[in-house]
């Protein structure tokens, strides 16, 4: 499914449109250049799940937790890690495979610890279209 958004808040709806959807358990990867909306995607996300408290990119801590909403929200930033093995230190399986959503930017960088039914979704910039313009394909792996 491609979706074209306007603006960040745009963005920020389809986000939270997804989350309202959400059952558990999904994993979803997030890919995109520095500052095409990652972020911004995830802020409507935490949002759908009802989560209130400030949402921010983990670059530094690889994994922001968010347990105050409908499903618990654990948003990974893998771009800085270097050996897979240290998504096994900061316990990736416990929220993959747990309760509630993980959404992974940068998810190229640990490709094979993706789950089969993992939901990639791609945000790309086109100046041309505009500023705020973006491009979000949404597919599963078996899509891909």
């Amino acid at each position: 499914m491609i979706y074209e958004t306007m603006n960040p808040e745009e963005t920020r709806a389809l986000g939270k449109k997804m989350a309202e959807e959400a059952r558990g358990g999904e994993v979803i990867a997030l890919d995109g250049d520095l500052g095409c909306g990652k972020t911004v995607f995830t802020q409507g996300f935490a949002d759908g799940l009802g989560i209130t408290e400030p949402v921010t990119s983990p670059t530094f801590t690889i994994l922001q937790s968010y347990t105050g909403g409908r499903l618990p929200l654990y948003h990974f930033d893998v771009y800085r890690i270097e050996d897979i093995d240290e998504m096994d230190e900061i316990g990736y399986e416990d929220c993959f495979y747990g309760e509630g959503v993980s959404l992974v930017e940068w998810a190229s960088q640990i490709g094979e610890l993706m789950p089969e039914d993992t939901i990639y979704v791609t945000i790309r910039k086109d100046p041309v279209r505009g500023f705020g313009y973006r491009k979000i394909t949404v597919l599963r792996k078996d899509e891909k």
